[in-house]
C-alpha cells in the first residue's frame, strides 16, 4: 500500500485511529505496551516509572483503545491490552500527519515546512541533502512511469 492511503487512511487496516499529540501519560503507557508487548492494567501499573492509582492506569488505556491505538481481549476477567501498531509505524504515521497538513494549507506554509526541512537536514546531516535528491529523481522517474 502506498505512503499516501496510508496517511488518507490513518492505518493500514482502515480502522479510524487517534489523530494528534498524545497526552504524556499517554505517551508513557504505549512505551510500556512496545516494550511489553500485551499487558494487562496491572502490568502496564508495576512497569511505570511513577506511582499511580490502577484506575487513572485503567481510563488511560481505555481511553487510547477507544482512540484505535490499542485493541484488547476479555482472558479471564480482565482486559488484555496490545498495541495496534509498532513504535515506528505510530512515529511514521505522526510525521505523515505532520507533513500531510503543512502540504494542504496555503502555498506559504508548503514553503515554510521544506524551507525548515532542508536547514535543519543541512546543519544536522549534510550528506543527507544528497540521498534526498536521489530519492527525489527516484521518485520523478517512478511517477513518469506511472502516468505515461
Amino acid at each position: 500500500m502506498g505512503m499516501l492511503r496510508f496517511l488518507k487512511d490513518g492505518s493500514p487496516d482502515n480502522r479510524s485511529a487517534h489523530r494528534g499529540p498524545l497526552g504524556r501519560l499517554e505517551n508513557e503507557v504505549m512505551e510500556v505496551l512496545w516494550s511489553r508487548g500485551d499487558s494487562r492494567v496491572q502490568d502496564v501499573v508495576e512497569t511505570l516509572n511513577r506511582r499511580l492509582a490502577y484506575t487513572t492506569v485503567m481510563t488511560t488505556l481505555d481511553r487510547l483503545f477507544k482512540k484505535g491505538l490499542l485493541g484488547r481481549r476479555k482472558e479471564d476477567r480482565a482486559f488484555v491490552y496490545s498495541p495496534r501498531f509498532t513504535q515506528p509505524e505510530w512515529q511514521r504515521r505522526r510525521a505523515g500527519e505532520l507533513v500531510a497538513g503543512f502540504l494542504a494549507g496555503p502555498q506559504p506554509s508548503r514553503d515554510l515546512l521544506l524551507s525548515c526541512f532542508l536547514e535543519a537536514v543541512g546543519e544536522q546531516d549534510a550528506p543527507l541533502l544528497e540521498e534526498l535528491a536521489q530519492k527525489i529523481r527516484a521518485k520523478r522517474k517512478e511517477l513518469s512511469r506511472a502516468g505515461g
